[in-house]
């Protein structure tokens, strides 16, 4: 047995179907890269058919990676196969992941064919995809509620066909550890040809147990986790990436593989992640949160001050928390400045895109002093915020004052044109969204508005996340400021212009 675990990243795919998590192509490329200098060895770019969104966001990061393989998902169909065969092309390493429903209530109830039809579908599909490339995955959909039976015939029956990597997804993540990693032990025992194809597992956090639904997985055999940054995921999400990672890496006298990741890069990816997303990490989030290597209780603290593994069993530094350092300031240079962006994984795509975000720079260095990794990612998230910017934001004024309506004036400019709008209600954020409302004449409902703090101190950068709804789909915006109504003002333009930017993106359905 293999002493590699591959780490399949779907970020991109399975992360980006979370309501509100939409991924512009620029922002998949930027974090497919930080993914890549990660040394993440497989990354799902996105589902190619789903809409032409999709397919140019696969096709971009095909073109835009060399180290990685890049994957389109696609259902056991011709016309998906054949999407993500083409938006592959550029591709340095390519693989294809096809998959159909496998438990009895999925081919009864969704798909309405038989367990002969949905064999046969899968053989076709792989054979397809076996024309694009030599690296075919299948997934038996719902494997965690499919007759073991018959995932033996399917599974057989695809490894035939050339499928190279079978992953088996706990779908609704119903599984238990010690079920889950039976079931893969079960497979790899059970099925003649297993020692043709890697086994994977990709489990969903329904019941808090995705990462060790995983873990039993590798225990028992599997090769490949499937898995996101911060665990992001539709429901409660995904397998965490940087859990298994760490996990994997720190009890080596329990796993007898181990990841080619390069740690350092963790907390990086996390926070870039959370950024484009606008999906905060919560403090105590093991590994990325802002209080994994935090130690308040005095006898922690004395433990930890007279010998480190008292109570941490990982070094800070292994998944990056060494590079939260002051870096910049005002009087620091464009090549700095581009240097210490390349350090963080953000490359720029053209000389404009570099300058702008350079003279952003320099306008928060006049309002902040000290200048941390995290503002940069936050200025370049804003920066880099849509396609095609209908919207920008020009100024804003607002009069605020105890017992009385605060007044908030927005200029902003539309499409090339400058036009102002003034608002009088009860607070300056709602005076500023009806304001922003009123010019555009938007039909939106806010159903999430949060702020945090992006480092520490009173002249610290604001982050506002907003939320809306419109016509059915969620959308997600971000801003930052030193001032928080003017964060608010940009996180709510930011996704008004994905709101005019959007294509449909109705996924057909997903592992």
């Amino acid at each position: 047995m293999s002493n590699k675990l591959i780490i399949f990243d779907t970020t991109l795919r399975d992360g980006e179907q979370s309501p509100g998590a939409s991924m512009t192509k620029d922002e998949k490329v930027r974090i497919a890269k930080v993914l890549e200098k990660m040394r993440v060895d497989v990354i799902e770019a996105g589902f190619a058919i789903a809409s032409i969104g999709d397919f140019e966001a696969v096709k971009a990061v095909a073109n835009s990676i060399k180290d990685s393989t890049i994957c389109s998902l696609a259902r056991a169909l011709d016309k998906d196969i054949d999407r993500a065969g083409e938006a592959l092309k550029g591709a340095n390493s390519a693989r294809i992941h096809t998959f159909i429903a496998t438990s009895d209530i999925h081919m009864k109830m969704k798909l309405q064919m038989t367990p002969d039809q949905v064999v046969e579908q899968a053989v076709n599909a792989v054979k397809r995809a076996r024309k694009y490339t030599d690296d075919v995955e299948f997934s038996p959909e719902d494997a965690g509620r499919s007759d073991e039976d018959f995932l033996c015939r399917i599974i057989e029956a695809t490894i035939a066909a050339g499928a190279t990597t079978i992953n088996i997804p706990d779908t609704v993540g119903y599984n238990l550890p010690h079920q889950f990693g039976a079931t893969i032990n079960a497979l790899i025992e059970r099925v003649p040809n297993s020692d043709r194809a890697i086994f994977s597992a990709h489990c969903h956090n329904d019941l808090g147990l995705a990462v060790a639904n995983s873990l039993s997985a590798v225990l028992n055999g599997a090769r490949q986790v499937e898995c996101t940054i911060n665990g992001l995921g539709e429901r409660a999400g995904n397998t965490a990436l940087e859990e298994v990672v760490m996990a994997v890496r720190t009890r080596q006298d329990e796993f007898s593989c181990d990841t080619n990741i390069d740690t350092t890069h963790i907390l990086s990816a996390s926070r870039l992640v959370s950024s484009v997303t606008g999906f905060i990490v919560q403090p105590n989030k093991a590994i990325v949160g802002a209080n994994a290597f935090a130690h308040e209780a005095g006898i922690h603290q004395d433990g930890v001050l007279k010998h480190r593994e008292t109570y941490e069993i990982m070094r800070a530094e292994e998944v990056g928390w060494h590079a939260n350092q002051l870096v910049l300031g005002k009087h620091s240079g464009r090549n700095a400045f581009k240097e210490r962006l390349a350090e963080l994984g953000v490359e720029f795509d053209s000389k404009d895109s570099l300058n702008d975000a350079f003279r952003r720079f320099k306008e928060l260095a006049d309002k902040k002093h000290e200048i941390f990794d995290e503002d940069l990612q936050a200025l370049v998230s804003e920066t880099q915020v849509v396609d095609s910017e209908h919207i920008k934001f020009v100024s804003l004024t607002v009069i605020a004052a105890t017992g009385k309506k605060n007044t908030a004036t927005v200029t902003l400019n539309i499409d090339g044109k400058e036009k102002s709008m003034t608002s009088e209600t009860s607070g300056s954020v709602d005076a500023t969204f009806n304001a922003i409302n009123q010019l555009l004449n938007m039909q939106v409902n806010l159903q999430l508005y949060s702020v945090s703090n992006v480092t520490q101190g009173t002249d610290a950068l604001g982050e506002v996340n907003v939320r809306l709804e419109h016509e059915g789909r969620i959308i997600n915006g971000q801003g930052a400021d030193t001032d928080i109504i003017n964060a608010s003002a940009k996180a709510y333009i930011h996704a008004l212009n994905k709101v005019l930017a959007a294509t449909d993106r109705a996924h057909p359905h997903q592992v």
